[in-house]
C-alpha cells in the first residue's frame, strides 16, 4: 500500500493566531475556535462594515490537493442552500497561500447552551424550533443536501429569536454519495437515525430523525437514550422505542408529543416522508408561537456573559486538539479507525464530533497497539454494528470470528454484511487486491443470496475498471444483469456508470 500518511496525521506546529490580520477584504478580530480541518475566525469585511465567520483552512492542509478540495467542497454544499434558516456562505477563496471560507456570523447561542442555562423548552418555543429548522431542512432536502449532523449545538439561536442551522460540513451532496466511503457513520450518536447507524445509505429522512431526537431532548431535557458508551447509545436507535415525550412533559400537548414521536420513528416509512409533510401537520397545531419570548429567555445572557460561553467553547475544542496531538502515531489511529468511540464519547462531552468527523481517507493506517480491544458482543448483529463503529479491518473480521457464520442464518448474514464493508474498506484504502478477493466471495455465493452476489459482482467490476481491465469490467457487467434489479444506492450509481463508460455493452 501506498504511503497512507496525511498533512494530520504529520507532527506540525499548531497555526498562529491570525487575529488582527487582514486576508483580502477581511480583518480578522478573534479567533473563535478551531475545527480538525480549519480555525474560525471573527472578521470584518471591510467593504460592507459587516461581520462575518471566516474559516481558514490550517497551513499544514493547504498544500494537500484532497484537504483543499474537501474544504472546498464543503463550502459548495452550503453555498447553494439560500434560505434564511441556514448560516449562509458569502465567499471561498485563496489569498497569498490562505484558503478561507467566508460566512454569516451568528451572534447567540446554540440550543445545547440554551437548553444548559434554561432548561427544557415551552412548548411555543418548540413550535418556533420544529418550524424554522423544518423549514430549513426543506431547502436543503430540494437541493439533495444532506447534513447528517442535525443536534442541539448545530442550531443557532440569535438574540432576536431566529433559528439557523449550522455546519453543513458533514453535509453531503445526497446523489454523489463516495461509495467507498460507506460505512463511514458521520455524525453523533446520540442523535443518530438507525439507518446511519447502520452505515447505510442517507436521505433527507435521516436529518428528519436527527431532528426529531433533538426535539425529544429540548422539551424533556434529556436525550431519549443514553448510555456509557457510543455503541450502547447506537444500539438503543436501531432497537428500542423512546419513553413516551408525555411521561417527562404532561403539559404538552399530545399533538405536539405525536409529531415529535413521528420524526423519531425507527421505520423510514413510517417517518414523515418530507419536511413539508411535517410543516403541514405543524400548522395545523393550537399553539401560538410566542417569538416574543427568544429575547426575554437571552436576557440573563449580558455581553460578557456570551463571550464567556464562546470562550468555554473555543477552550473545549483546544482541549481535544491538544489531545490529539500528544502523540502522532495514536492520533492518526484515533481519528483514521480505532477510537471512533472514543472520539465519540468525547465529542459528546464537549459538543462536537470534531476529531471523529475530519478522519483521513485511508481507514487502515493505524497502529493496533493504540486500538481497544475488539471485544465479543452478545450477538451477530451487535458485533456487526461495534465493528461499523470502530470501522477497521480487524473489528469486522471479529464478526465471523466470533459468530461463525455456518452456525445459523443470523450469524451468515451480517458476515455477508460486514464482508461488504470490509471490501469498501480495502478499495478506499486502494488495497485492490484484498479488495477484490472479498468481492468474489460475495460474488462467489449460491443463486439464492441474489442481494450479496450482485454486490459482488459489482464490486468486482468496480475494482477492474480501477485495474484498467475492460475485458474483466465487461464481463462482470454481463454476469450482472439478471441481478441489478437488487442493486441500490451509490453501488447502482457505479454500475450506471461503468455501462456508460463502456459503451452500455451491457444494457
Amino acid at each position: 500500500m501506498s504511503d497512507s500518511s496525511t498533512p494530520t496525521e504529520r507532527s506540525a506546529p499548531p497555526d498562529p493566531d491570525l487575529s488582527g490580520r487582514r486576508i483580502g477584504d477581511y480583518q480578522l478580530l478573534r479567533r473563535l475556535g478551531r475545527g480538525g480541518m480549519a480555525d474560525v475566525y471573527l472578521a470584518e469585511q471591510v467593504s460592507l462594515a459587516r461581520k462575518v465567520a471566516l474559516k481558514v483552512l490550517r497551513h499544514s492542509l493547504s498544500t494537500d490537493a484532497t484537504y483543499v478540495h474537501r474544504f472546498a467542497k464543503e463550502a459548495r454544499a452550503a453555498a447553494n442552500l439560500i434560505h434564511p434558516g441556514i448560516v449562509q456562505i458569502y465567499e471561498v477563496g485563496c489569498i497569498d497561500g490562505v484558503h478561507f471560507i467566508a460566512q454569516e456570523y451568528v451572534p447567540g447561542l446554540n440550543l445545547g447552551e440554551l437548553l444548559k442555562r434554561r432548561g427544557p423548552l415551552a412548548a411555543s418555543q418548540a413550535v418556533s424550533i420544529l418550524r424554522q429548522v423544518g423549514a430549513a431542512l426543506h431547502r436543503a432536502a430540494e437541493q439533495g443536501v444532506v447534513h447528517r449532523d442535525i443536534k442541539p449545538d448545530n442550531i443557532m439561536l440569535s438574540q432576536q429569536g431566529e433559528v439557523k442551522v449550522a455546519d453543513f460540513g458533514l453535509a453531503r451532496v445526497a446523489d454523489d454519495v463516495n461509495l467507498t466511503q460507506a460505512g463511514v457513520t458521520m455524525g453523533t450518536p446520540l442523535y443518530m437515525s438507525p439507518e446511519q447507524v447502520e452505515g447505510k445509505q442517507l436521505d433527507a429522512r435521516s436529518d428528519l430523525y436527527s431532528f426529531g431526537v433533538t426535539c425529544y431532548h429540548l422539551l424533556a431535557g434529556r436525550p431519549p437514550f443514553e448510555g456509557d458508551t457510543a455503541l450502547a447509545v447506537a444500539v438503543q436507535h436501531l432497537h428500542n422505542e423512546a419513553a413516551r415525550l408525555d411521561s417527562f412533559r404532561p403539559d404538552l400537548p399530545d399533538d405536539l408529543c405525536r409529531i415529535v414521536h413521528r420524526l423519531m420513528t425507527r421505520s423510514i416509512k413510517s417517518r414523515y416522508q418530507s419536511a413539508s409533510e411535517m410543516l403541514r401537520e405543524l400548522r395545523a397545531l393550537p399553539i401560538a408561537e410566542e417569538e416574543s419570548e427568544w429575547p426575554n429567555l437571552l436576557d440573563g445572557w449580558n455581553s460578557s456573559e456570551l463571550q464567556a460561553v464562546a470562550d468555554a467553547r473555543r477552550q473545549a475544542t483546544q482541549q481535544l486538539a491538544a489531545v490529539m496531538k500528544t502523540n502522532p502515531n495514536r492520533r492518526s489511529a484515533m481519528v483514521a479507525g480505532g477510537l471512533a468511540l472514543a472520539a465519540a464519547i468525547a465529542a459528546v462531552v464537549i459538543g462536537g464530533l470534531i476529531a471523529w468527523s475530519q478522519r483521513p481517507d485511508s481507514l487502515l493506517a493505524y497502529d493496533p497497539n493504540d486500538l481497544p480491544k475488539i471485544e465479543r458482543q452478545s450477538n451477530a448483529q451487535d458485533q456487526y454494528y461495534y465493528a461499523t463503529l470502530i470501522g477497521t479491518e480487524e473489528a469486522l473480521l471479529s464478526v465471523s470470528r466470533f459468530f461463525p457464520p455456518e452456525a445459523n442464518a443470523t450469524n451468515q448474514y451480517y458476515s455477508r454484511r460486514a464482508t461488504q464493508r470490509l471490501a469498501e474498506l480495502y478499495l478506499q484504502a486502494d488495497q485492490t487486491t484484498a479488495a477484490l478477493q472479498s468481492f468474489q466471495v460475495l460474488a462467489r455465493l449460491s443463486a439464492t443470496e441474489e442481494e450479496f452476489r450482485a454486490y459482488g459482482l459489482a464490486g468486482e467490476a468496480v475494482v477492474y475498471d480501477r485495474l484498467g481491465k475492460a475485458e474483466q469490467v465487461n464481463e462482470k457487467l454481463r454476469e450482472l444483469i439478471p441481478l441489478r434489479r437488487r442493486l441500490e444506492g451509490p453501488m447502482s450509481d457505479e454500475v450506471t456508470r461503468l455501462i456508460t463508460k463502456y459503451n452500455g455493452s451491457s444494457s
